[in-house]
């Protein structure tokens, strides 16, 4: 099982991109800030001076429709932002 899911870009994420150096990844739940910041490193060949991680817990969510209330749940998962060492950065437009 992979630990790094897709990088998450969105426009909040590429402003700290440009500003910060910083960059989002949806990463597998069970794996932790060592394994994250070696998996990192290896795909993309940068330096990574620190990690940070975040659970998101799924909510349930209903609404209404013509043939009653429907409820669901939005998934849970979980979110590392990765800071990388001065002059290092990943271009994931390169590829288009």
């Amino acid at each position: 099982m992979s630990i790094l899911i897709k990088p998450i870009i969105t426009e909040k994420m590429t402003g700290l991109s440009e500003k910060l150096n910083r960059y989002a990844f949806a990463v597998n739940k069970t794996s932790n800030k060592i394994e994250i910041k070696s998996a990192i490193e290896k795909m993309y060949g940068v330096t990574v001076s620190n990690v940070r991680t975040s659970n998101y817990i799924g909510k349930f969510k209903s609404r209404n429709t013509k043939s009653g209330v429907v409820t669901g749940m939005s998934n849970s998962h979980k979110r590392a932002i990765v800071e990388l060492a001065k002059g290092d950065s990943i271009d994931f437009y390169s590829n288009i």
